[in-house]
């Protein structure tokens, strides 16, 4: 096919500084190119098709707008450029009430909000983590940025570098959307890694008209380990949406992975009707694709898929593997966003190499549907994983949203963090999940500690005297008194609950039952008039065995009526011989808490009115009916993380920590 640069922007015809080959050919060339040929009037009504959409996707790159409306007259660019409003409308569909009057929010409340040790921009809005990296002894994370406003829109790559993953120094801009290819937005994208050391940058950009491409930048200099100047490709877009893929539907490219050909192949998120997918591509220079007629992977009736993650996991071991590995000891994780549920689903299956697909080990939790897996059962999506060659980890990143109202967050002036990197694995004493934890980074932030071992009686509620309870790392282990189960697991009066018992439906921490609830009410004032209650719910099955469910309760987590208050949680597997475990981190407005070693883990943001600054206190709660509970615990104080603006000291004070 011929060169497409006559119809490229004048700035954009410039020599490509990955390619000696100045007369390169036209990057879409084999976009809709398929393995096997495909004859007869069906292959040439495609080609015509996609020739005349991609034509025209070009020569209509004036900067001119579409006239669709929300309901109330006002522009939607969100909807416009085909993805969820980032707004809070969410939250007004689960008060059921969109004329909610918000809360008399003083400076004094929202300054308490922000926190001490996640990640988070000095000011404005940010989601989805993109492109994360090591390179030259630093950790590089980008993100999706506002910098104009506290609310989404105007999407650039915000850019911060760290030492360790725990402190941060925000950088200038990495990319923003100054090309007609990304002129509404420099949205979702991944690295990779080359074999000569160099890096490639996929990401998504909504175009001039709102069509969602792909397109490829690289760093200008790399010898520079800060990464602080990017060069679009002047050929981008290098992909476009193939026939049957709407202009919409199309976004978040996953890192490259090699083939036994020894191409690069790569996922991107998309839907035909209400069946979510997973394209694929193959390359071999990042410029021009082929499209494999096959799809990674597909589950009717889940929705678009965003921010697809493919990476495989060591079935033996406990440790990270490169995106590239594969073999009889690996199994790979597909994982999709639900942009119709805001859900981060994922399943462990098995790969092949040869046609590029990828099959669940076990379909009835297949990627998306109901019953299936998810990395968090909290406020957790859009989440991305990385490879750390570093320390031979896969690390995970989440955006974790804000469960206020628009209204607060633009009074506050800002929106939104990450979460605290976690690595990840395959739990290898079950197979059959993976396992989260906080990275061992974050320890460096531990204070004074306080050790407590106590037995719980039925009933019981007790003051855990820890200090300032705002910024904590808590480790703990329960069991309940042998004879207390005896009891329980004897007693056929006892009403078998474990397949009717959730989390979310079953009252939260005050309904008592024979097991349970018990843990801890983090951010809770003197009287408990404002609390966060995590805690485990052990229910007997009609088999008369234990299920153990670990959940968190934010219904009584603010006086404040314009917060979405959910109570979260989900089963989590007890192997035998096994105690009861949890940590949990509190930082302000979120905690997260990891059920037995990571096996379950939930995210949630509070915004207390009164369990804030010297009122924040920590207890300890046993809600069973008949139960003993043992709990030993230790608690630390956290400090602050070192996340500061950009500038050349701050540089070098992160580089002597």
């Amino acid at each position: 096919m011929a060169s497409s640069d006559p119809l490229l922007p004048i700035s954009a015809r410039e020599e490509d500084p990955l390619s000696s080959d100045v007369s390169r050919s036209d990057p879409n060339a084999e976009t809709h190119r398929r393995r096997r040929p495909v004859k007869g009037l069906l292959a040439v009504s495609f080609g015509l098709f996609f020739i005349a959409f991609y034509v025209a996707l070009i020569a209509t790159h004036d900067g001119s707008r579409s006239n669709d409306v929300k309901s109330d007259g006002t522009a939607s660019r969100a909807r416009l450029a085909g993805v969820s409003e980032k707004g809070n409308d969410g939250m007004w569909k689960l008060t059921g009430d969109r004329n909610t009057v918000s809360f008399s929010w003083n400076n004094s409340m929202l300054s308490w909000q922000r926190t001490a040790f996640h990640f988070q921009p000095e000011q404005n809005w940010m989601n989805d983590p993109n492109g994360p990296l090591f390179y030259k002894g630093w950790y590089h994370f980008f993100y999706q940025y506002n910098p104009n406003a506290a609310v989404w829109g105007d999407i650039v790559w915000g850019h911060a570098v760290s030492k360790d993953l725990i402190h941060w120094v925000h950088l200038p801009l990495a990319m923003v959307a100054d090309q007609w290819y990304d002129a509404n937005g420099v949205w979702t994208g991944s690295a990779t890694f080359l074999e000569d050391g160099s890096i490639v940058m996929l990401y998504t950009g909504s175009t001039d008209k709102f069509v969602q491409v792909q397109n490829l930048a690289y760093p200008e200099d790399l010898n520079d380990p800060l990464l602080l100047k990017w060069v679009k490709f002047p050929g981008n877009p290098v992909l476009v949406p193939p026939p049957g893929i709407l202009p919409k539907d199309f976004r978040d490219p996953t890192t490259a992975w090699k083939t036994s050909a020894g191409k690069w192949r790569i996922t991107i998120g998309s839907k035909i009707n209400r069946t979510g997918i997973s394209l694929v591509y193959d390359t071999t220079d990042f410029k021009t694709y082929e499209k494999l007629d096959t799809l990674l992977h597909k589950v009717p009736n889940t929705g678009m898929w965003e921010c697809v993650d493919f990476y495989p996991v060591s079935k033996t071991k406990v440790k990270g593997l490169d995106t590239s590995i594969n073999g009889p000891d690996v199994k790979h994780i597909v994982k999709a966003s639900m942009d119709d549920t805001r859900i981060d689903h994922y399943a462990i299956g098995t790969y092949f190499d040869s046609n590029g697909t990828w099959i669940p080990d076990d379909p009835t939790i297949d990627v998306g549907i109901s019953t299936s897996l998810r990395y968090d059962y909290g406020k957790f999506y859009a989440s991305k994983t990385f490879y750390d060659q570093n320390k031979g980890r896969r690390i995970l990143w989440s955006w974790i949203g804000e469960s206020d109202s628009e209204s607060a967050d633009v009074q506050k002036g800002w929106s939104s963090l990450q979460g605290i990197p976690r690595t990840v694995v395959l739990d290898t004493k079950t197979g059959k999940n993976l396992v989260q934890w906080p990275v061992e980074e974050v320890k460096s932030l531990r204070l004074s500690s306080k050790k407590f071992d106590m037995e719980v009686g039925p009933g019981s509620l007790v003051h855990v005297d820890v200090g300032p309870a705002a910024q904590l790392d808590i480790e703990a282990e329960f069991e309940i008194k042998k004879e207390s189960l005896d009891k329980i697991l004897g007693d056929a009066s006892v009403a078998a609950e474990a397949e009717e018992f959730s989390c979310q439906k079953s009252g939260g921490s005050t309904v008592r039952g024979a097991l349970g609830p018990f843990g801890f009410s983090v951010l809770a004032d003197e009287r408990l008039s404002e609390q966060t209650p995590v805690y485990f719910y052990v229910a007997k099955g009609k088999d008369s065995k234990l299920k153990t469910f670990f959940c968190t309760d934010t219904s009584r987590s603010s006086f404040a009526n314009d917060v979405v208050k959910p109570i979260y949680g989900s089963s989590v597997p007890v192997l035998k011989g096994e105690k009861l475990t949890m940590r949990i981190l509190v930082d302000h407005s979120i905690v997260e808490a990891f059920g037995q070693g990571g096996r379950t883990c939930i995210t949630s943001r509070v915004y207390p009115t009164k369990a804030i600054y010297g009122a924040a206190k920590l207890f300890l709660f046993n809600n069973a009916i008949d139960a003993t509970i043992t709990a030993s615990f230790n608690v630390w104080q956290m400090n602050s993380a070192f996340i500061h603006p950009y500038s050349e000291e701050a540089v070098r004070a992160l580089s002597r920590a």
